[in-house]
Order: structure tokens, then sequence, then C-alpha cells
């Protein structure tokens, strides 16, 4: 009669080397890394991230440079502005990371062709954050916060947190570096042959519908303006890949 205890680890030994569990261990492995990336960018770049917060903030205010100081109301809050600002970066520069580790963890199940097509979508993922980036902050920021003084004007001085404004510029920025990679999403899914786009055109409402949803669930502004402006860019992405893959003939 064989031992009970033997039995059990004879089972857990079988179910370690399973293959769910070897897979379950390199994806954590690869987000690890991912999320390695984030934390070295992040721990390099705080030291020097008071000078980037600053010309930021003078970059984005309507006016000359400086007509609209930060106001700061708390001990901690340029640290933790500089904090956020350094982790930004390093997701964003984590982006392309992340589009590799994936390619990694599924290179056995993919043919050659499309290996190559997720080789292609690590420097384009990168240009189009950085797309974003400077869509956000050239055009939608700047527009946004014009639209806020407008707004308040009426009311008195108005008076911008350090914080809070800056919390909002970096959402952003941050939003708008994921939602520019709609059109790299869109054409890579029709390349692997998981959608065509005959079915996305079919499907715009649905999709319009979820970027409205989001929009409005995840945007930080109570007036309505940013989940607007988002929306519009979500949807001209989508619309115009939809234009560039019909032109193409894909």
């Amino acid at each position: 009669m064989s031992d009970p205890s033997e039995a059990a680890s004879d089972d857990g030994s079988r179910f370690a080397d399973s293959p769910l569990v070897a897979h379950f261990e390199e994806m954590v492995y690869r987000l690890s890394i991912v999320a390695g990336v984030v934390v070295v960018v992040a721990v390099g770049l705080f030291p020097f991230a008071q000078v980037p917060v600053f010309l930021i903030w003078d970059g984005v205010m309507p006016g000359a440079p400086g007509s609209v100081p930060p106001h700061v109301y708390g001990p901690l809050e340029l640290k933790l502005t500089e904090l956020k600002l350094a982790g930004l970066a390093g997701v964003v520069v984590a982006l392309p990371v992340l589009v590799y580790q994936a390619y990694r963890f599924m290179y056995d199940g993919l043919y050659p062709a499309e290996r190559r097509y997720y080789l292609a979508a690590v420097p384009t993922s990168l240009l189009l954050a950085v797309a974003g980036l400077a869509f956000a902050y050239f055009l939608v920021i700047p527009f946004v916060f014009s639209y806020f003084l407008t707004y308040s004007e009426s009311a008195g001085t108005t008076a911008f947190a350090l914080r809070q404004t800056f919390d909002l510029v970096l959402v952003l920025l941050g939003y708008m570096a994921f939602v520019f990679q709609i059109p790299l999403l869109m054409m890579f899914a029709i390349m692997l042959g998981l959608t065509t786009r005959e079915w996305l055109e079919e499907k715009r409402l649905y999709f319009w519908g979820a970027f409205l949803g989001l929009s409005f669930l995840l945007g930080p502004d109570p007036t309505g303006m940013v989940p607007i402006v988002v929306v519009a860019t979500m949807g001209t992405l989508f619309e115009g890949t939809l234009a560039l893959l019909r032109w193409t003939g894909h």
C-alpha cells in the first residue's frame, strides 16, 4: 500500500509541472519585467522631475509663462507631483516593453508573419504613445484649461492647486498615450485574423458607445469637457483607421 504523503507529493509535483502553471509563471515573470522597467525609469527620473513639472505647468497654462502660478497646499504636494510625473514617464517607456513581452509570451503560437507584425508593433507603440502625449500637451490640455478659466472667471480669481491640477494634466497625458494605441490595436487584430474591417464597421456604434462610457466613467472633469474631448479623439482615431484600411484595401 502506497504512502498517502508520497501520493500527495507526487500529485503536487505533477501539478507544478503542468503547462498551465508554467504559462502562468512565465506570464508573471514577463509582467514583472514590465513593472521593473516602470520602477527603474520612475526612480531614475524622480530626482530630476521638478524641472519638467514647472516646464509642463507653464506649457499647458494659458498666457505667458508664470502668469498662472501653481498654489501648494501641503508639505508633500510638490514631491508627490514629481513622483507621479516620473511614474507616468516609466509607464510610457514600458509600453513597448509590454508589447515585446507579450510577443515573447505568445511566440510559440505565432506564425512567422504574425511574429513580424508583433515586432513591428514594438516601435510603433512607442511612436503612437509619444504622438498621444504631444497631442495632449500642445492641444488638449491648453484648450481644457482655457475653458476652465473662462468657465470660472466670473466667480472670482482662479487659483490652481498644484496637486489637483497636475493630477488632471497627468491623467490626460497618460490617457492620450493609451488612446493613441487604438490604430495599432485595430490593425494588429485584423492582421492576426481576429477580426475584419467589415465587422468593425458593422459594430461601430458599439465601439462609440464604449468610448463614450469609458470617457465619462474615467474622466476626472465634472464639467464634462474632458470626456467630450477624449471621446472625440477616440472616435476620430477609430474612424480614421477604418478609412485608412478601406483605402488600402484591407
